[in-house]
């Protein structure tokens, strides 16, 4: 098992199973997905530190409470008939692994106790994605992905990173693995032919692009990769790593804000890869801040 970063433990997990059905369709062009129920978003007195929404039988959507961390990140399993993938740990603040692992023993159950490989991935390398990594260290039947550019290429069989398309295989279930740089050096999307969803990171989703202005370029040949994957293969909506836009156009909410009320769905349309596309290829070879509908892209000072 590869071996990743450190990370600490905390208090008790609350698991609330929602029922956000995704509707069924022609293989060659699935409904748009149907609303999630709403999220925990820190309006609450309490809320439980974790809740899970199932997407279909074999995928769920994981959000970590505002209240454990300011970040308040979404995680995704997906089952397959002999594994599953794991993308993300959350962002510290509370233990994750408990949540984790009453979902897979649902799923087993529901599946005659078949045993499953867990493998554990990132979409980028920052330390809100990957910090209860460590809880898994040590896990029996778990490989453990690293964080640099090389150990997700090596993971995934990425043959040419950035250029390559990776892939894992979870028993009947493929998922390929698009390297996306640029927001972080070793960031990568996921998709999924099942449910023609793509697990998109930080790269795209409804809040702010935050794009080092030393990488844009790097950011921007992601973008036109990513729109270049999406003419030949469907995508019914783009599933993110948080949520910091409002329901009003184009408003995001304060910097590490405590509470998200009124938020912004969390699925994006495939459109959103055009606009981005667009938006990025305005700007020219300098970013600049431009608020969308839905998402911001937010140049950084330079990072290494």
């Amino acid at each position: 098992m590869t071996r990743l970063a450190p990370r600490r433990p905390a208090p008790a997990i609350a698991l609330a199973i929602g029922a956000a059905m995704l509707l069924a369709g022609p293989p060659s062009a699935l409904a748009a997905p149907a609303p999630f129920a709403p999220w925990i978003d820190g309006t609450a007195a309490s809320e439980p530190e974790m809740q899970v929404q199932a997407i279909d039988a074999d995928t769920f959507v994981i959000r970590q409470s505002v209240k454990t961390n300011f970040e308040a990140p979404f995680l995704y399993l997906l089952f397959g008939k002999t594994g599953a993938l794991l993308i993300d740990t959350g962002a510290g603040g509370l233990k994750v692994r408990p949540t984790i692992e009453r979902v897979i023993a649902q799923w087993r159950a529901a599946h005659g106790g078949r045993p499953v490989h867990l493998t554990v991935a990132h979409s980028h390398s920052h330390g809100d994605h990957h910090a209860g990594d460590d809880e898994f260290a040590g896990r029996a039947d778990t490989t453990l992905v690293g964080l640099k550019p090389a150990d997700v290429a090596a993971a995934f069989h990425v043959a040419s990173w950035p250029n390559g398309e990776g892939r894992i295989d979870l028993g009947g279930r493929v998922i390929a693995v698009i390297p996306t740089p640029g927001h972080e050096n070793a960031h990568a999307m996921y998709y999924d032919a099942k449910t023609q969803l793509l697990f998109s990171g930080d790269m795209l989703y409804p809040g702010r692009l935050y794009v080092p202005v030393n990488h844009f370029a790097e950011f921007r040949d992601s973008a036109h990769r990513l729109a270049a994957f999406a003419k030949t293969h469907p995508i019914r909506a783009l599933l993110g790593a948080h949520i910091e836009m409002t329901t009003t156009p184009g408003r995001d909410y304060p910097m590490e804000a405590p509470v998200h009320a009124s938020e912004h769905s969390l699925a994006l349309p495939p459109s959103a890869i055009a606009e981005l596309v667009a938006t990025v290829d305005r700007m020219g070879e300098t970013p600049v801040r431009d608020a969308r509908a839905d998402f911001i892209v937010f140049p950084v000072p330079p990072r290494p």
